[in-house]
C-alpha cells in the first residue's frame, strides 16, 4: 500500500477504522516551527463525527497525542509522530457485511487484490484515515503561516452558491453546519440533507478551496506541476469523483480571446481563469478550484449485490454513516492543500541554496 503523503513534507500513516488507534509520522518538517497544539486540535474538531445532526453520530473526541519532533514548543527537525484513539467503534454494525460486497465500496476491490478485507467500518479504506492527513496539514498550516487557505461547501446536489469566491466572506464559513459562507444558501442545503436523510439515502456535493498569498513560482514542470499535485491530493480523498481549478471544465466552452488573463504592469491579470497558475507553476495570484464528492456510498435501503461467493443477496446498510460528506470534507481538503504547498515552498527553496 502506498501509505506517504509528499516528497520533502512527508505523511506516512497507519491505523483502520475499528483498530486500536490510527496515527502518523510527519517528516521533513524544519525545525524551529513553532507549533500551537490547540490549533491543531481545532483543526480535528472541524473534521471529528457527531458534530452536528448533519453528520454520522460516531462519537470521537479525536485528541491528538504527540509523541515526538516537538520540543518547548518548537519542531526540532526530527520526525513528529502522533497517535490518535478510537473510542467509539461498533464493529458489530458491520458483521451484515463480513461475507457480502456494499455497492461503490472498495470492499470487492481489496478483497479481490490482497485477499483479506477489514470489513469494520471499511478498515483502512474508511475515511476515518483523513484524521491524520488533518493533523498533517494542522502542522504544515503553521509553517506556510502566511498563506490563507479557505475551503467551504459551494453546492449540495442541486443546491449552488452562486456568489462567486471573491465576494465570499469567509469569516462565515464555521457559522453553520454545512459550512456554506452564505447563509441564506446554507438553510438551503442542511434542509436538504435533512430531507436525503429521512429517505435513508445520501447526496453529494462540491468543496470550493481559495488559496491567497503564494509567491510566484511554485511548481515544478513537467511531471510535478502545482496543480497536477493538487489533484492528486484531493482525488485521493475518500468520495472524491473530480477537481478543477480555474476555468475547469467552464473553459472548455470559451475561445482563446475570452479566456486569456491579460497582464497588468506589476504581472498579475485583469482576470484570474488561470486559476493562479500558468504553465504549472504559480504566478502570484489567487489559487482556487473545486473538488466534487459523490453520495456517501452506505445508504439506509435495500440493495442487490453479491457475497464473496458470488451469490446474489440483499444488503441494508446498518451504522452510523453521513448523509452527506462534503461539510466535514472541508478541513480535509485544506489540509492537503497546505500539505502540497508545504513541500513545494521546501522544494523552492532548497532549490535556492
Amino acid at each position: 500500500m502506498a501509505n506517504t503523503f509528499g516528497k520533502i513534507f512527508t505523511l506516512t500513516t497507519f491505523g483502520e477504522s475499528h483498530g486500536e488507534a490510527i496515527g502518523g509520522i510527519i517528516d521533513g518538517c524544519p525545525a524551529g516551527i513553532e507549533l500551537n497544539l490547540e490549533i491543531v486540535q481545532y483543526e480535528m474538531d472541524r473534521r471529528k463525527p457527531g458534530q452536528s445532526k448533519i453528520v454520522t453520530q460516531r462519537k470521537e473526541a479525536d485528541e491528538v497525542q504527540f509523541l515526538s519532533g516537538i520540543f518547548e514548543g518548537k519542531t526540532t527537525g526530527a520526525s513528529i509522530g502522533f497517535i490518535i484513539k478510537n473510542a467509539n467503534q461498533r464493529s458489530n454494525d458491520y458483521s451484515h457485511i463480513k461475507d457480502a460486497y456494499r455497492p461503490s465500496h472498495a470492499d470487492y476491490t481489496y478483497d479481490k487484490k490482497y485477499g483479506v478485507r477489514d470489513y469494520r467500518g471499511g478498515g483502512r479504506t474508511s475515511a476515518r484515515e483523513t484524521a491524520n492527513w488533518v493533523v498533517g496539514g494542522a502542522v504544515a498550516k503553521q509553517v506556510i503561516s502566511e498563506i490563507k487557505i479557505n475551503a467551504f461547501t459551494s453546492s449540495v446536489g442541486d443546491i449552488f452558491m452562486e456568489k462567486p469566491y471573491q465576494e465570499v466572506d469567509f469569516s462565515n464559513i464555521e457559522g453553520n453546519d454545512v459550512r456554506c459562507p452564505d447563509n441564506a444558501t446554507a438553510e438551503k442545503m442542511i434542509a436538504r440533507i435533512n430531507e436525503i436523510k429521512k429517505q435513508g439515502d445520501t447526496i453529494g456535493g462540491t468543496v470550493t478551496c481559495v488559496i491567497q498569498n503564494v509567491p510566484v513560482g511554485w511548481g515544478e514542470p513537467i511531471f510535478d506541476k502545482l496543480h497536477a499535485q493538487l489533484g492528486k491530493a484531493m482525488l485521493s480523498i475518500n468520495a472524491v469523483k473530480g477537481f478543477e481549478y480555474g476555468s475547469g471544465f467552464c473553459g472548455a466552452k470559451m475561445k482563446g480571446s475570452e479566456h486569456n488573463d491579460i497582464f497588468n504592469a506589476d504581472g498579475t491579470t485583469t482576470t484570474n481563469l488561470s486559476g493562479g497558475i500558468q504553465g504549472g507553476i504559480s504566478n502570484g495570484m489567487d489559487i482556487y478550484f473545486r473538488v466534487a464528492f459523490k453520495p456517501v456510498a452506505t445508504i439506509m435501503q435495500a440493495q442487490q449485490t453479491i457475497d464473496n461467493e458470488g451469490k446474489i443477496v440483499e444488503m441494508h446498510g446498518k451504522g452510523r454513516h453521513d448523509p452527506c460528506v462534503v461539510p466535514r470534507a472541508v478541513p480535509i481538503v485544506e489540509a492537503l492543500a497546505a500539505m502540497v504547498l508545504t513541500d513545494f515552498m521546501l522544494l523552492n527553496s532548497y532549490k535556492k541554496l
